[in-house]
């Protein structure tokens, strides 16, 4: 198995350098390293520089001369990723994210243990995320797949594993040929929910794991949940999760009527926890009008004139004809 670990940095300069450190030194190497910078002004792209340069030509800086958010980040990063028919696995992670030496070795051996139980139809694996004092970190902890078969649930924990239905982008693991077939992540999502539809999707009709056996740290400033204080990052929260409800195929029917009702209840108990509701009512309001009033631009149109590499481009392009396909 050949993978390609994608890093999508902002503006974190220290943290990126620790990541990069921690992905050289995996007990497992890394086959390729694609890191995105979206558009940093801070010197992460320095300090990217300077790391890479022990990789050689197995390592690439992409440098977007504007910022795409997340979504567009993991869109170029993943891309770029799959260019290499060679590459198996595409493992992606945020520039906050710090792996464990054994983060690979321990995702890959779940692997091998899970194809060798059956039939592979692996297509996401997602780590075990702790935050600094080594506890799991509530922002990236999956919930179990809603009513996974018994046949799946002692699959999965014959290996060690939690079947999942959705999983952050924080050190996930993506199948490289379920995302040719299936597309990338919507850019135009920017921050937020675009990893849950992402990852979604790929599993619609596929199984997905959680790895206790592979662990990364997400460095945060608080060890808590995304909706404790979002500020106004609620907006990309309300009008997201309508995009996905309202466009996306990725969750079938039953599940989008489940999802939205936990939705309400998150929104709800933001709502109870925030010193600054007015903000927040603002966010909900304009989150609501374009959730419910526009649709998701391509990909492709999003990132038009960001710096995105032509060969890159033309993977996207690609990329998104095969989603319409499918």
């Amino acid at each position: 198995m050949r993978v390609t670990a994608v890093l999508v940095a902002y503006n974190r300069r220290e943290l990126v350098g620790e990541a990069l450190d921690a992905l050289a030194a995996q007990s497992r190497s890394v086959d390729r390293l694609v890191v995105v910078d979206n558009a940093s002004t801070d010197g992460s792209i320095e300090v990217a520089e300077e790391r890479l340069a022990a990789w050689g030509d197995r390592a690439r800086l992409i440098k977007l001369e504007k910022n795409t958010g997340g979504a567009g980040g993991f869109a170029v990063g993943i891309a770029a990723a799959v260019v290499d028919e060679d590459t198996d696995w595409v493992w992606v992670m945020d520039d906050d994210t710090v792996p464990g030496a054994d983060a690979l070795a321990g995702a890959l051996a779940t692997h091998e243990r899970y194809r060798a139980s059956g039939r592979d139809d692996l297509a996401v694996m997602g780590s075990r995320v702790v935050w600094t004092d080594g506890e799991d970190h509530p922002m990236n902890t999956p919930k179990a797949k809603i009513r996974a078969g018994r046949a799946e649930r002692e699959r999965a924990a014959a290996v060690g594993a939690m079947e999942i239905r959705s999983i952050s982008f924080v050190s996930a693991f993506l199948r490289a040929s379920r995302v040719r077939e299936l597309g990338l992540p919507l850019a135009d999502y920017f921050l937020w929910n675009d990893d849950f539809e992402y990852s979604a999707r790929l599993l619609r009709g596929a199984r997905g794991l959680f790895t206790p056996a592979s662990v990364v740290t997400h460095k945060t400033a608080k060890r808590g949940s995304s909706d404790a204080d979002p500020g106004p990052r609620f907006f990309f929260e309300v009008r997201n999760k309508l995009w996905v409800f309202r466009r996306s195929d990725a969750l079938y029917g039953w599940e989008k009527f489940l999802y939205f009702g936990a939705s309400l209840r998150r929104w709800l108990r933001t709502f109870r926890a925030s010193s600054d509701r007015a903000q927040l009512r603002d966010c909900l309001k304009r989150g609501w009008r374009d959730g419910t009033r526009t649709n998701p631009r391509s990909t492709r149109d999003v990132l038009r004139d960001t710096g995105v590499p032509v060969d890159v481009m033309i993977e996207i392009e690609r990329l998104e004809k095969a989603e319409r396909r499918a």
